[in-house]
């Protein structure tokens, strides 16, 4: 993409019972609809949701597939600075929904992201008197009743343990990774991952990729790093986790060893999945990265400086926008008709769209000589401009 544009709508709210303050960017609308989620730490940030809301607006471009049903939005985001362990958070996300329902009801569909679950905010968005997080989208749908009924029959679906809309955003990530594994005839078998989070998305990308044979030596939440040379058991790891992707050391198993919270960093590892918090990976900390592949399942994990210093030493960074995409892309293959209630045509649908996505950025970038960000740049910039001219598009 060349140089950002303001973003269509920017703003901050006040919560006048707490202080705490929560933010909405609308980045561009299309057919006058926006998707981004709702994330809720402290420390939240206009700059950074105004990064994300940017994101978004490419992650629905890079999806977008002529032909078929799901036909890209614009893209959003929103934020509040709270600690979602606080008591007051519920609270809080309850009156941020209610001040942002005019713009929820028109044109801003949202859900869960960093700090809270799609069950929380669906509980906040019923009691600030909306019918869905997503009802924005409900009038471009040829049958909204059926389209809903087939999002809730998804939601319902359950796979060892763990419901598909937690699994499919992992299912995109663990595709990204083993695209570039197989573009770089590196077996699965025996390939080493560290991951940041173990919570929705890192704890479904762990899954995936045990589950295709490669190796998970550590893992990383709130309270320290867990690791093993051998491998840990994710599945005893995914069992033992509570609501926010904490881990209980009740479950250790021989071999398994508590490291400090930045461990996970400098592990021994070939890939380095950053699957929980923004702005992890920087100019002080990157020297410390030994892995091969950093892959981006978290939202901005990198920053840019660290990019470039780790490009220089011969690791790639695969990209958010991509990488995470398939989260936000299934929502809208499932409501819009293009895949159904169905785990295992819905991972297949995830598996097909991620790895073709994966082969022509990564093929975009050894033809322009760029990373592999610059080149998702760029086929988002060749792609908006005919979304615009089919659908119609407003800054």
């Amino acid at each position: 993409m060349s140089t950002p544009t303001a973003p269509l709508i920017s703003l901050t709210w006040t919560d006048h019972l707490t202080g705490h303050r929560g933010h909405l960017v609308v980045d561009r609308l299309v057919r006058g609809v926006s998707s981004g989620g709702l994330r809720m730490r402290r420390g939240c940030t206009l700059e950074e949701v105004t990064g994300l809301a940017r994101g978004m607006t490419m992650k629905e471009a890079l999806h977008w597939t002529p032909g078929a049903r799901y036909i890209p939005l614009g893209g959003a985001k929103g934020g509040i600075d709270c600690d979602p362990h606080d008591p007051e958070a519920f609270g809080v996300l309850t009156r941020y929904l209610r001040a942002m329902r005019p713009y929820i009801e028109r044109f801003w569909t949202t859900g869960e992201d960093l700090g809270l679950t799609q069950d929380l905010v669906e509980r906040a968005a019923a009691e600030a008197g909306l019918v869905s997080s997503v009802q924005a989208v409900y009038p471009l749908l040829d049958d909204e009743r059926a389209a809903r009924q087939r999002l809730a029959d998804a939601f319902a679906v359950d796979v060892d343990g763990i419901g598909l809309d937690e699994l499919a955003g992992g299912c995109g990530v663990a595709e990204a990774v083993l695209a570039a594994l197989d573009r770089a005839g590196r077996p699965y078998a025996g390939t080493r991952v560290a991951l940041q989070g173990l919570g929705t998305m890192g704890g479904a990308t762990a899954r995936f990729l045990a589950r295709a044979g490669l190796v998970i030596v550590a893992v990383a939440d709130v309270k320290g790093t867990l690791a093993n040379p051998d491998g840990l058991d994710v599945e005893a790891l995914l069992r033992g986790r509570d609501a926010f992707g904490a881990m209980d050391r009740a479950t250790l198993g021989p071999g398994d060893v508590e490291l400090p919270a930045g461990a996970w960093l400098s592990a021994d590892a070939d890939v380095l999945v950053p699957a929980a918090v923004s702005y992890c990976i920087h100019a002080g900390n990157q020297a410390d990265i030994r892995a091969r592949w950093v892959v981006e399942a978290a939202n901005m994990p990198v920053v840019p400086e660290a990019e470039v210093l780790l490009a220089a030493r011969g690791v790639t960074v695969l990209p958010d926008v991509v990488v995470n995409s398939a989260t936000n892309a299934w929502w809208w293959w499932t409501l819009f008709g293009d895949i159904d209630a169905d785990a295992d045509r819905a991972f297949a649908h995830v598996r097909a769209s991620m790895r073709a996505l994966i082969e022509r950025m990564l093929a975009r970038a050894d033809a322009d000589g760029s990373t592999p960000r610059a080149a998702a740049h760029a086929l988002v910039a060749e792609r908006l401009p005919q979304i615009a001219e089919r659908y119609g598009c407003y800054r």
